[in-house]
């Protein structure tokens, strides 16, 4: 297929052929005739070829002449005169009427066909106000035409909407980061043969050091090696692992010192419940105790402003952000003040009318149902006819808001069936995670006698939990491995993101199967 180049000749052979080539290119190049050329063609000039391209190379079947400068005719000439530079640019000013337009007598149009007259229409407004208010005015409606009620804006700007406070800013709580200075000397302090054991201590506990041995077995039994004898390396361990819980709580001790008013009550609580392995002299004795206070008083004085914040945050009008903040108290089982309480109960009730979307019903639910006034708010009105969204939503919160359920006809789950976790599968008192299998029905057996052991009031601020019911992803974990209980063996201080949780999820066990302390800490604040 032929198709058209720009060509430029570049030199002139014996046996008259010329050569090309592409213009502004190398490729393609090739020979054309001179009896394909136009008449006057020189070396370097710039022809429109027509050329087919084969195997054998480019053939130029055609040459267009260059198209040549046409010259105008009938154009004609502007001839300007000469200007000063104060005369290039001029401006002429319309003269200003005087007097009022509608007195102007030179002007009679008599009264218009199929219209009113001039006279008619009244004073106008000079204004882009009255402007406006003609055209709102307007027959055949229109955009406009609902404006005819409305009154004159100030300023022509639109009513200033008034904005919502945005809330205070928290500071994020710092984290425990502590050193490793009494493990390092706890380290180098035993045989070089007793240190892998003590890392591998420091890692995990005797559970890390029992599979590091299963794996060294593992790879000794692929390699037709002898296996390693783990009882004498377990012994060990077991010997050496007091020791090292102590030099870990002194780092963990040290560190939550010297951030006191700034750490987390999470990992200050942690660091309280294992002084009673971690704190053996009376050094570590006096530097527990001092953290004990400070937690105490951390936990006054985040109780207050949790208070205060849910005070502000519905004086605000938000009324799901106050909900799950009260889901979440600094104190365990404290239970809210009436005042504060009615104030959340009108709240939420009124945020559940019939002309609340769906979507708006759903997260109040979802905030309520773990709140402590859970099951004394009551919607303000339902709509007559729920839809299939709404339903939906009271069916899944149907377990923590009974009675709510119930008004839109749902049969909430029996007691039983409830769920202690916010997500997860369920999970036995014992502590081990189950699969998801509903619990057996078998009686459970009698509770132990409880201990009668003489705790402080700080010791039984730091041993407490989360008594009222969290939001899921605060939630944190209530079970432990029971089997390893007896044993020493809890997570290293390396692990410092699971430290908080483990030592939490112990202190929770113990009270789970003391008194009904979950009873206590979900009646307890709805009963304001």
């Amino acid at each position: 297929m032929s198709r058209k180049i720009d060509i430029e000749l570049t030199s002139v052979r014996e046996d008259q052929t010329w050569t090309w080539r592409a213009a502004g290119a190398k490729q393609p190049k090739g020979v054309v005739g001179a009896d394909r050329l136009p008449q006057g063609a020189s070396v370097g000039d710039v022809l429109r070829a027509e050329v087919d391209t084969t195997l054998d190379g480019t053939e130029v079947l055609s040459v267009t002449p260059p198209k040549t400068k046409k010259e105008s005719e009938g154009r004609i000439e502007l001839i300007g005169r000469d200007l000063a530079d104060d005369q290039l640019v001029t401006t002429t000013l319309a003269p200003k009427r005087g007097g009022n337009r509608r007195d102007r007598g030179d002007r009679d149009r008599g009264d218009r066909p199929g219209g009113r007259g001039r006279g008619d229409r009244g004073d106008r407004r000079r204004d882009g106000e009255g402007r406006s208010r003609r055209d709102g005015e307007r027959s055949g409606g229109g955009p406009d035409g609902d404006r005819r009620g409305r009154g004159p804006r100030e300023g022509g700007n639109r009513r200033p909407r008034p904005e919502r406070p945005a809330p205070p800013s928290r500071p994020k709580a710092k984290r425990l980061r502590p050193a490793r200075t009494h493990r390092k000397a706890a380290l180098e302090a035993l045989a070089p043969e007793e240190q892998v054991i003590a890392e591998q201590l420091l890692r995990g506990g005797v559970p890390a050091v029992r599979q590091a041995v299963e794996k060294q077995n593992e790879q000794a039994k692929a390699a037709g090696q002898p296996l390693v004898k783990a009882d004498a390396l377990l012994a060990v361990a077991e010997r050496l692992y007091p020791a090292l819980r102590v030099a870990e709580w002194r780092d963990r001790a040290e560190a939550a010192v010297a951030d006191l008013d700034e750490l987390d009550l999470r990992d200050l609580r942690s660091v309280v419940v294992a002084a009673e392995v971690g704190a053996r002299d009376d050094e570590a004795k006096a530097l527990a105790e001092q953290i004990k206070e400070g937690l105490a008083r951390r936990v006054d004085a985040e109780q207050g402003a949790w208070l205060t914040e849910i005070s502000e945050t519905l004086a605000t009008g938000r009324v799901v952000r106050a909900l799950r903040l009260s889901s979440r108290p600094p104190k365990a089982g404290a239970p809210l003040p009436p005042d504060v309480a009615a104030k959340l109960i009108e709240a939420a009730s009124g945020a559940l009318t019939a002309d609340t979307v769906p979507d708006r019903w759903a997260t109040v639910l979802d905030a309520l149902s773990f709140s402590p006034v859970r099951l004394q708010v009551t919607p303000a009105s339902k709509p007559e006819t729920p839809g299939e969204e709404l339903i939906g939503v009271v069916t899944r919160v149907a377990g923590r808001l009974p009675h709510i359920a119930q008004e839109f006809g749902i049969t909430p789950p029996p007691e039983g069936a409830k769920r202690r976790g916010g997500r997860g599968g369920s999970r036995s008192r014992g502590g081990a995670k189950g699969s998801g299998a509903p619990r057996s029905d078998a009686p459970r057996p009698p509770k132990p006698p409880k201990p009668e052991t003489d705790t402080t009031p700080a010791q039984a601020e730091a041993s407490s939990v989360e008594a009222a019911p969290t939001q899921p992803d605060d939630a944190v974990s209530p079970t432990t491995e029971v089997g390893e209980a007896a044993t020493p063996e809890v997570p290293s201080a390396e692990a410092q993101s699971t430290d908080a949780q483990s030592t939490e999820a112990q202190t929770t066990e113990a009270q789970t199967t003391d008194a009904p302390a979950e009873n206590a800490s979900e009646d307890g604040p709805e009963s304001a």
